[in-house]
């Protein structure tokens, strides 16, 4: 077992301007997990850059307001809300609330920076 306490990760810098907390990744779980589970903080009108993984990805609102663009698409997101992001898929997210966005990352295999490509 993997006991992960909010309290004793200290957040690190995104290059999209996020905070990021890593929860779970094989690099820091015991159970062999091979994906990786991080909540990233967002402050309002701020944004990721456009990007693309070569994993899935579920983001799961936790709270505020986002809209999520994925290739050609737009998704309006609010709290409890989460979607499905297929591999290689463009995409971006945007705090469009007066509060902080607050959001998990769930990525199917784990994310890796060499899986990722900047786009802008």
């Amino acid at each position: 077992m993997s006991l992960r306490k909010n309290s004793e990760i200290q957040p690190i810098d995104g290059n999209e301007g996020t905070k990021i907390k890593q929860y779970f990744h094989p690099h820091n779980t015991l159970s062999g997990i091979n994906y990786s589970v991080a909540q990233f903080t967002l402050k309002p009108g701020k944004s990721s850059k456009l990007h693309k993984l070569a994993s899935s990805e579920i983001y799961y609102i936790l709270d505020g307001n986002a809209r999520l663009n994925v290739d050609e698409e737009a998704y309006e997101l609010e709290k409890d809300d989460s979607v499905y992001v297929a591999p290689n898929s463009k995409q971006c997210i945007k705090n469009t609330g007066s509060e902080n966005l607050r959001f998990l990352c769930i990525v199917e295999p784990a994310w890796k920076a060499e899986n990722e490509e900047i786009l802008e």
